[in-house]
């Protein structure tokens, strides 16, 4: 079964209406990194000269959504579970969330958040889902915590387990607005059993180049985003059983095959089991 959200009825509810063609954004050049087509010339300019900044972006996006892959099947296959709130859903690509859960379990039902208008105009292709599953889409803001579990309480039933995914998206919460507290406060209306899997772009003095990277970025695109040390990354998963092999870089999170990526990318993850 899938949703599909509602018909615009005015020029302010057009999704294409909202989209800025002539300032980079990160969902789009994120797309033109992992070689998709949604993304305009701008992003291609900024993704181009991020690239020449920090030669590795390009396989720590394919490391975060390689990650993504092996945590949902985990969850699917070994956790047992079934409901997925996906927040910071980014354009569709290969194997989003619902695809790899519904893979494997085809009842499964997963919630996407994003308030990318882009993302928006193509929510119909994140909606494809099983019969027997259910996908929807929210148009709203990671930090509306209210909002985002009401409406997701309409497809997906939060006094069972759910897997909160949380994949490059809290980088975009500076730290005058507390987001371990923010992402506390989504965790702490879930029930025991679910879990959070969480990535985040990392600063080390190993990778230099990214710093330099993200100075660019903030200077020129949109949103802003703050890195954050592997310390400070794994601070996110306080109180809750953390999965081996802990919070690493996401290509060494469980790979299928070595070699694929390079070692350490500047993209770290983890998953973890609410007690």
């Amino acid at each position: 079964m899938t949703d599909t959200p509602p018909a615009a009825t005015g020029d302010d509810q057009d999704p294409y209406r909202r989209i800025d063609t002539t300032q980079p954004h990160t969902a789009r050049i994120w797309n033109y990194w992992l070689g998709g087509k949604d993304h305009y010339e701008v992003d291609r300019l900024t993704g181009d000269r991020i690239r020449e900044l920090h030669p590795g972006i390009g396989a720590y996006a394919r490391a975060d959504r390689l990650f993504l892959g092996r945590a949902v099947e985990h969850l699917v296959t070994e956790a047992g579970l079934r409901q997925f709130l996906d927040i910071g859903t980014g354009l569709p690509s290969a194997d989003n969330t619902h695809e790899v859960a519904q893979r494997f379990a085809p009842d499964a039902r997963v919630v996407y958040v994003d308030n990318d208008p882009l993302v928006l105009a193509h929510a119909r292709a994140l909606l494809a889902g099983t019969p027997e599953g259910r996908t929807d889409y929210l148009d709203e803001d990671l930090r509306n915590v209210d909002s985002i579990l009401r409406h997701a309480a309409k497809t997906l039933d939060l006094t069972e387990p759910v897997a909160l995914m949380l994949l490059g998206v809290v980088i975009f919460i500076g730290p005058d607005e507390d987001p371990y507290a923010l992402v506390r406060a989504l965790l702490d209306r879930l029930p025991s059993g679910s879990h959070l899997v969480l990535s985040h772009t990392v600063t080390s003095p190993a990778m230099p180049d990214v710093d330099e990277a993200v100075r660019f970025w903030n200077e020129h695109g949109t949103p802003k985003l703050t890195q954050r040390t592997p310390e400070e990354v794994a601070r996110f998963f306080e109180g809750l059983d953390l999965l081996e092999p802990g919070v690493v870089s996401c290509s060494r999170w469980r790979p299928e095959e070595t070699g694929q990526l390079p070692e350490e990318v500047a993209m770290f993850g983890g998953v973890a089991r609410k007690p």
